[in-house]
């Protein structure tokens, strides 16, 4: 859809205060939050920031302007990934990585290769695989010893919320037929009471004691890896969803990321999320929020780049291992009730207290709320902070909510949260369709995503990966967005949700720059294409626009640029 809409030209007045400008893309279109599709436009680029945009604007080079030749691609603000965990999965590209596998034969070829070629490794670590490979989404400990043997084994799964291991972990974990599941996890079992080697949700920190130390070296490179991938991707900031704490190596993340600083290595613009954790009561309350105002203020890097302002609350695990929170019980398969609903990870009394406490300490709240009745219990406890605080300029949002209660959607706009969206989960895919649909009421299921229904409520929209769960790519998610068919999903497979919950590309575009932009208090500079904003900004090869929708993920990325300066070129 094209847009008439012209967008706000200062080229005269800066002909009068300089001779040339540093960069100018010509010959190209261009997409920004507040226009329905893309127009052609010129961009002039001074000193890392956006001095012209509009047609024409040759007159502004000189002979030391670099000219980039668009030649028809688009030209979008940076993306901004609102929920992602880059260190951590720069980490597991370094280690043993599954992404490349499609099936349980394939994931245990990588791992018997990975063994192979490393002997000296003490532990074999890493991750990726999905649970739809396994029966149950359950992965055998025999497996792994069946290409490892008797050396220790732990692998996180996409969703990152459990860990396949070997019979060796196991027994180095201590872990026995005697062990009792956490409250916050569950421990795969043989009929016979045995750990089987699948630990889900908490249940994984059981191994925490053993797991060799990751080193800041290894954090560090692998912030780097990671850092280049999402470039590669168009991707020039994000908010990293876990900073400390959780199954992983969280604690050391922030400190990569000032050693980055320090080092003069991140080019990204990042906003971290600091780790809740889960074992706080109201007696403690006062200790956790001191301590987290004391993480906060200990990010003396440079605020353009890095910033701790938000807190991660992990309020439910995942539906797939039956830990999402549901305001209904699960069923067994055959259409029976368990009597189980999932987990909810804060007592719902202690979390409004934790709200009210955070957001007078000036924390934004990035809230984790897959299954419904998280998504209510999160609105529920910023509900008591508005309460207590009435409106003030927080950024809380709500990430994933695979299914929202309809009495829940209004309630973003009315409390000011954002609904943060990983659009990249909003189809029929294996995972979705063997894991999830048959255990989950039907009504619920009718609920999933409900993406258009929160745009048509006024919620405010961001979007991100959750890389490493899934693709840090961000065309891949605007694909789905926009049709609810991925391409991973069966042949034939419907939109899930059907039309009413697809979003636009140009509201879809928005979330992923804009939306996220003000989800990292960063919207007056980042996150649009206009005169004064920071030249965060990602050429295309194509209009997207003029693309089948279907094919919007075959579009390529072939240059990234942070303030100015070039971070990638394809």
């Amino acid at each position: 859809m094209r847009c008439a809409q012209n967008l706000p030209v200062t080229r005269h007045r800066y002909r009068r205060l300089m001779t040339d400008v540093d960069l100018l893309f010509r010959g190209g279109r261009l997409f920004t939050a507040g226009l329905e599709g893309s127009q052609e436009s010129d961009v002039a680029v001074n000193n890392g920031r956006i001095v012209a945009v509009g047609p024409s604007l040759a007159e502004l080079a000189g002979p030391a302007t670099e000219v980039i030749d668009a030649h028809g691609g688009l030209l979008v603000p940076g993306f901004i990934d609102a929920h992602a965990h880059p260190v951590q999965a720069g980490v597991e590209l370094l280690q043993c990585e599954l992404g490349e596998a499609t099936d349980a034969d394939s994931a245990l070829a990588l791992v018997g290769a990975y063994a192979a070629a490393h002997p000296d490794d003490e532990w074999i670590l890493g991750g990726g695989w999905a649970m739809a490979w396994f029966p149950g989404g359950n992965p055998s400990a025999a497996a792994l010893d069946a290409v490892a043997g008797d050396r220790p084994v732990a692998l996180s799964n996409r969703d990152h919320h459990g860990m396949w291991v070997s019979s060796a972990a196991l027994r180095l974990a201590g872990i026995t037929a005697a062990t009792p599941d956490p409250v916050d996890g569950l421990i795969s079992r043989a009929p016979d009471g045995s750990p089987s080697g699948m630990l889900h949700e908490g249940a994984a920190a059981l191994l925490d004691p053993v797991l060799p130390a990751v080193t800041p070296s290894l954090l560090d490179r692998g912030l780097l890896a990671a850092q280049e991938r999402m470039h590669g991707f168009g991707v020039t900031g994000w908010q990293d969803a876990m900073i400390g704490g959780y199954i992983d190596a969280g604690a050391g993340f922030g400190e990569a990321y000032l050693r980055a600083v320090a080092r003069g290595e991140l080019t990204a613009r990042v906003t971290g999320a600091l780790w809740l954790e889960r074992s706080v009561t109201l007696d403690s309350l006062d200790a956790v929020v001191a301590a987290l105002a004391d993480a906060r203020a200990s990010c003396t890097a440079d605020p353009a780049l890095l910033a701790f302002s938000a807190v991660k609350i992990m309020m439910d695990g995942v539906a797939e291992n039956h830990t999402a929170a549901l305001s209904q019980p699960y069923l067994d398969g055959r259409g029976h009730s368990t009597g189980e609903s999932g987990l909810s990870f804060f007592d719902p009394a202690v979390l409004k207290s934790v709200a009210i406490a955070l957001e007078a300490a000036g924390f934004d709240l990035h809230f984790h709320a897959l299954g419904d009745r998280a998504v209510t219990e999160a609105l529920d406890a910023l509900a008591a902070a508005r309460a207590a605080h009435g409106v003030r300029d927080t950024r809380h949002h709500l990430a994933h909510l695979q299914m929202v209660r309809a009495a829940d959607v209004p309630r973003f706009a009315a409390l000011g949260a954002a609904a943060n969206l990983q659009a990249l989960w909003a189809s029929h895919e294996p995972q979705f369709d063997e894991l999830t649909v048959p255990f989950i009421a039907p009504s619920l299921i009718a609920r999933s995503y409900p993406f258009g229904d929160l745009a048509r409520a006024g919620a405010r929209l961001a979007a991100g990966s959750d890389w490493p769960v899934t693709s840090p790519n961000p065309l891949a998610a605007l694909r789905v967005a926009a049709t609810r068919v991925s391409d991973d999903a069966p042949a034939g497979a419907s939109p899930l949700g059907g039309a009413p919950q697809q979003l636009s590309l140009a509201t879809a575009l928005t979330a992923y720059t804009a939306g996220s932009a003000w989800v990292n208090r960063r919207e007056h500079e980042t996150g649009r294409i206009e005169n004064g904003f920071l030249a965060d900004l990602a050429l295309l090869d194509r209009d997207v626009f003029d693309s089948a929708l279907e094919e919007i993920d075959q579009a390529r990325v072939i240059g990234t640029w942070v303030g100015g300066r070039r971070v990638f070129e394809g």
